[in-house]
Parts: C-alpha cells; sequence; structure tokens
C-alpha cells in the first residue's frame, strides 16, 4: 500500500508540473522517473528500460520517415493541388481539412501543418476569406489523421505497446482504421458544416501578404552636415529615444545596408531607415537634428529585395525562443536581422520590441538576408509563415520514400516484419540512399518526445506493478457498479481525452493504459476495447491550444484567444466521445 501511495503522490506532482507547464515536459517526466527510482517504485534495472521500448523505437523511426517524406515534397504535391479550389471558403474549408487529414495518418501531424499553414494563408488572403475561419479547422483535422493509423499518432504506438505486454499480439498497422476512419469523418462533417458559426471570425477579410502593416511605422531620415546625431553609433542613436525606435537600413553614397550592426557611426548625408510610432519619431528628430525624407515606398525599397526579405514564423511549443527576448539573443549582432513586430492572439504588440519576452505561439515578422531567414527559423524551433519553394537545389525523388515507405506498411500489413523493425528499416533505408543525411536524421527526432516516452514508460508500469492501477480500477467499479461496461468504456475515453488537454497525449496514453487494462480486467472483458478507448481519447485534445502542437500553431496566425478553442473543441469532442464509443463497441466487442 505504501509503494501505491508513493508512485500515486509521484505522479500527481508530475501531473500538475505538466499543467502548471513552468518546465518542459520531458524534464518533469525525467524528474518523476529518477524520484520513483530513488523511493523504489521502480526498480534498478528498469529505470532507463524505457528508452528501449519498441514504442519509443517505432515513434523516432517514425519521425524521420515523416521528414524525408516531407523534404522530399509529398505534401507539397497535395498541396499544390488545393491552389485550384477557388474562392468559395466552404470548398477551402473541406480541402484544407481532408488533405490534412489525410497527410497526418502517415507522417508527424506537425509537419504536415507546417506545409499547410502558409498554403491556407494565402488562399484566405487572396480570395478575402477570413483565415481564422481555415486553421483552427485544419489544426483539428490533423489530429483526427492521427486516428487513422498506428503511426499516426504516438499514444497509438504506445496502446499498441501495452496490448503486446500483456500477452497478445500489438495492434497492427490499420487496426485503428475502422474506428478513427468513423471518428475522422463525423468530425470533418461537423468541422464543415458547424464551424462556420462555432469558429471565430479573427480580423475579417485580410488581402495583405504579412499580418502587419510595417509601411505605417517606417520612415527615412536623411542626417545634415550639422546634425547632432553625427558620428553617434546605432546603439546610441536607439538610445536616444529610449529603446522605442528601431534602425533598420542605412543608405551610404548609394550603398544600403539592412540591419547595419549597433557600432555603424552615423556620416553626413546618411539616410536612415527608421521603424516608430509618430510620438517617438518627434522626439528623436529634436534630440538627433536629422530631417524627415519621407517616402511612400519605404515597406517595397528597404524591406524586401533579391538579397533581402521580411518573413513572418509562429514559436512552436518547444522552440529555444520561449523566455528569451530580441535582446537576450542579439539577433542583429550575431545574425543580422531585424525584428519588426511581434504579434501574440492576433494583436500586435506595442511595447518595446527588444525586450518582449516570447511565448508558444507569437507569430514574429523579421527581416533579413533570405537564406539567413530560413536558417534562423530552423535553428531556433519556428515554423515559417510563407510557402517554402519546392526542393529547390534538390533532385525530385518522390518515388523513392513513397516506395519505401509502402514496403514498410507492406510488410507491417502482412506481418513480415514488426512495427518497429519495419519502419526503422524504412528510416535507415532513407539515410543509406541520401533522402536523408546524418544531421537531418539526428534533428528530425522530436527529443523532448523521446525523453518523455522513455521516462513515463517505466512509471506507467510502476503504476500497474505496485497495484496503484488496480485500486483506482476498483474505486471506479465500486462507484460505477450500476453502470454497464459500455458507459464505463465512455468513462475510460473521456477521461483520457481531458487529461491530454492539459499534459502531452502521449503521456496521457500511458498513465491512462494501466488503469484502462485493470478496469477490463475487473469486469472481466477484453481490454482491447478499453486500450482502444485510451488510443482515440488521448488523441483528440481540442479543448485547448495547449493539448498539441497542432493548436498552438494556428493560435497566432489565426489570431485566437485561449477560449476561442473549446466553442468548436467542446461539442466536438462530446460529439466524437459519443460516436467512438459507439464503434469500439461495436467493432471491438467487450
Amino acid at each position: 500500500m505504501v509503494e501505491q501511495w508513493t508512485i500515486g503522490g509521484i505522479l500527481l506532482v508530475a501531473l500538475v508540473l505538466f499543467i502548471l507547464d513552468k518546465w518542459r515536459y520531458d524534464l518533469v517526466a525525467v524528474a518523476a522517473l529518477l524520484a520513483a527510482a530513488l523511493t523504489g517504485v521502480v526498480p534498478d534495472d528498469q529505470v532507463f528500460s524505457g528508452f528501449g521500448n519498441p514504442a519509443v523505437i517505432t515513434v523516432a523511426a517514425v519521425l524521420v520517415i515523416s521528414h524525408a517524406l516531407w523534404s522530399a515534397g509529398v505534401v507539397d504535391a497535395l498541396a499544390a493541388l488545393i491552389g485550384r479550389v477557388g474562392n468559395s471558403p466552404f470548398v477551402q474549408l473541406v480541402a484544407l481539412t481532408s488533405v490534412t487529414t489525410l497527410c497526418s495518418a502517415f507522417m508527424n501531424n506537425v509537419g504536415a501543418m507546417a506545409i499547410m499553414i502558409p498554403i491556407a494563408l494565402k488562399l484566405g488572403r487572396s480570395s478575402g476569406n477570413p483565415v481564422s475561419k481555415l486553421l483552427m479547422p485544419m489544426a483539428f483535422g490533423s489530429l483526427l489523421g492521427g486516428c487513422l493509423t498506428l503511426i499516426g499518432t504516438p499514444p497509438n504506438i504506445i496502446i499498441a505497446n501495452f496490448r503486446r505486454d500483456l500477452g497478445g499480439e500489438p495492434f497492427q498497422l490499420f487496426d485503428f482504421t475502422p474506428v478513427g476512419l468513423g471518428v475522422a469523418l463525423a468530425g470533418l462533417v461537423f468541422i464543415w458544416l458547424a464551424g462556420r458559426w462555432l469558429v471565430p471570425d479573427r480580423g475579417g477579410s485580410r488581402k495583405s501578404d504579412s499580418l502587419y502593416d510595417i509601411a505605417e511605422y517606417l520612415t527615412e531620415l536623411y542626417a545634415p552636415d550639422k546634425a547632432n546625431g553625427l558620428n553617434k553609433t546605432v546603439h546610441e542613436l536607439e538610445e536616444m529615444a529610449e529603446g522605442r525606435l528601431r534602425v533598420l537600413a542605412l543608405v551610404r553614397d548609394d550603398r544600403r545596408q539592412p540591419a547595419p550592426p549597433p557600432y555603424q557611426r552615423l556620416q553626413a548625408e546618411d539616410i536612415l531607415v527608421v521603424k516608430a510610432d509618430a510620438e517617438t519619431l518627434k522626439l528623436f528628430l529634436d534630440a538627433s537634428g536629422l530631417e524627415l525624407n519621407a517616402d511612400e515606398k519605404l515597406a517595397e525599397r528597404f524591406l524586401s529585395s533579391n538579397e533581402i526579405s521580411v518573413m513572418e514564423g509562429v514559436i512552436g511549443h518547444d522552440s529555444r525562443l520561449i523566455g528569451r527576448s530580441a535582446a537576450d539573443l542579439r539577433l542583429r549582432r550575431g545574425y543580422g536581422v531585424n525584428l519588426l513586430a511581434v504579434a501574440r492572439e492576433g494583436h500586435k504588440l506595442r511595447p518595446e520590441l527588444a525586450n518582449i519576452r516570447f511565448k508558444p505561439g507569437d507569430v514574429l515578422l523579421l527581416q533579413g538576408d533570405k537564406d539567413t531567414l530560413s536558417g534562423i527559423f530552423t535553428r531556433f524551433g519556428c515554423y515559417p509563415l510563407a510557402e517554402r519553394a519546392l526542393r529547390i537545389g534538390k533532385d525530385t525523388r518522390v518515388a523513392l520514400p513513397l516506395a519505401l515507405f509502402g514496403l514498410a506498411i507492406l510488410a507491417t500489413a502482412f506481418n513480415l516484419a514488426s512495427a518497429p523493425v519495419a519502419f526503422t528499416a524504412c528510416a535507415g533505408a532513407m539515410v543509406l540512399t541520401g533522402l536523408v543525411n546524418l544531421r537531418e536524421l539526428y534533428d528530425s527526432i522530436d527529443w523532448p518526445i523521446i525523453v518523455l516516452l522513455g521516462a513515463t514508460l517505466p512509471l506507467g508500469g510502476a503504476l500497474e506493478s505496485t497495484g496503484a492501477a488496480q485500486s483506482l480500477a476498483r474505486l471506479m467499479l465500486a462507484n460505477g457498479d450500476s453502470l454497464a461496461p459500455f458507459w464505463l468504456l465512455g468513462l475510460v475515453l473521456f477521461a483520457s481525452m481531458l487529461l491530454s488537454n492539459v499534459i502531452n497525449n502521449a503521456a496521457a496514453a500511458v498513465l491512462m493504459a494501466p488503469i484502462a487494462i485493470s478496469t477490463a480486467q475487473g469486469l472481466a472483458v477484453s481490454a482491447d476495447a478499453f486500450l482502444m478507448a485510451v488510443a482515440i481519447g488521448a488523441s483528440l485534445p481540442f479543448l485547448t491550444p495547449i493539448g498539441h502542437q497542432s493548436n498552438l500553431l494556428v493560435m497566432g496566425p489565426g489570431g485566437y484567444a485561449f477560449k476561442d478553442y473549446w466553442k468548436l473543441g467542446l461539442p466536438l469532442s462530446v460529439l466524437l466521445g459519443i460516436t467512438a464509443v459507439s464503434l469500439i463497441r461495436l467493432i471491438w466487442p467487450l
């Protein structure tokens, strides 16, 4: 009993820390694992057994394969067809959500969303339709797609592994499809029909190619011979305006220098392009002695050219930018990049940009060298909100990754190899054939997820080995002794769904699976239905933006507030929960 209380207390503390999100989930999971090891509820020889678990290996292999398919342009080929759907909001909605759902069934849904979001932005802005009406349905579609196959989402892989540990065969690649397909179709139809009323319209129709009207705040200044600001550095000039003015470019002898370094000194007859509001600009002109040299085409002339570009990007959940500011990162000094604007929940932030602490879902507008900008977004874990060029400078080899992936699927479907072996072999073949180089191999793996899985799987085992899962199941059965197994099945599914909205869905599956198995054993029924309920419930976090990275990615570009998600997510969750329980009962008899 002491061990049950110990593992229960450790998991409760971990759950609270997951919800508070003060520390990254992989760090919390490792801390919980070490606490369990030090208290003896996880034996020493099993502490790190999770990292060799087939589920962890399969997730890593699938992430590599997803990157290869993404890099080869498989999703681009489908996305290119969407550009021909016309200006009808309903047709755009159907096309975007359908393609996103299909892609997410076989590849990492965040990778699919990274390509589909720019397509949606372009369609919405070119047609004048609100992009907010498209992005949230797409994010939810990516979650629905994950329910279709074993490799669609980590919870499915985890649940298949729990079934193997029960002494049976693990769930196969398409065992999730009958229930998942019914759930996906019901969800898509509901989104198509009810989305126009339940998805908020943020900002109306915008045909601008940017989320910001930057030109409104740009001014060209001329340095006369007797200006007070002569011989001052760029940093000193910005400090004259107390940091509320940014120097974006300097023109000297008809040569333009974007993002001039802080130590660059101002000379007579130089032209500065600055970004500031009207009040700050007036104070700066009085202090520096510079003169206005207005030009209506500043944005076109100075923000972008053949070499210089402006690019939007959204900060991911695991981005290295979170909690830091442009001043901390020294974007201009270190990378030659200007931060032009930051938007949060659809609103441009007005305070001093250099000191804004970035949060997940923030949208940044950066100016700099085109190649540098692409590298910056990749380096810091952000997703560009612009259509990427289709495999520029690379061979178009869509057929080869599809063929290798198809062979892995066939090997799994016909039991020629287990899923971990088949997909690991596929990932290895993609490396050997040059589809993925060694650096991309390691970069494509979401290591925080791998660490989370490796750390939580032994905790899930401890929940079962100490008898804590059985005690929770007995408590559930005692309070629901008058309920039929059908209702307890629904309770497990909705509990998994609720949990996945506040913690990572993989962790939700690990924690709920032992309880589901013990509940089924207490009822003397097959555990398959209860495991399937956990898999479906953990894969559908619609209520919050923090429930899944797909939800978070669209928060900034769509201008959504935290409360906007449950307006569509709550009725969708109820509908799909009822649909899933009904289908599970039909396809996986108790």
